[in-house]
């Protein structure tokens, strides 16, 4: 059984032995693990080009996402498009999420709106 997840990015495999999520086939993409430690955030930024796909791996994750608030559950998935303000952030210990990007990564295509860390 094929299945193309809600968001369009995942698909899910069934194989005799279980199965497998692939989140990205044939295109540009930057996969990586974010964590964020205890009770920190990271900027609020957009991207002109890219989307991203945040998987939570842990609990204690807070997603800030055009001024909504989210606190996903372990496993959750958002979408977040090109153009949308976005914000990651750890409420209690520290925590991760996987992060997928659609599209040619750079550091040019971000643009931070708060930044307390001093970059432009």
């Amino acid at each position: 059984m094929l299945e193309i997840d809600r968001l369009g990015a995942v698909v899910r495999d069934e194989r005799p032995w279980g199965n497998f999520e692939r989140f990205t086939h044939n295109e540009t993409s930057t996969v990586k693990i974010i964590e964020v430690a205890a009770g920190q955030r990271l900027s609020l930024q957009r991207h002109k080009h890219r989307d991203e796909l945040w998987v939570a791996l842990d609990p204690g994750l807070v997603f800030e996402i055009d001024g909504e608030r989210v606190e996903p559950v372990v496993g959750q998935r958002v979408l977040i498009r090109a153009g949308q303000t976005h914000r990651l952030s750890s409420s209690g210990p520290a925590a991760r999420i996987l992060e997928v990007a659609f599209g040619h990564f750079d550091e040019d295509d971000i643009e931070r709106l708060d930044d307390a860390y001093g970059r432009a």
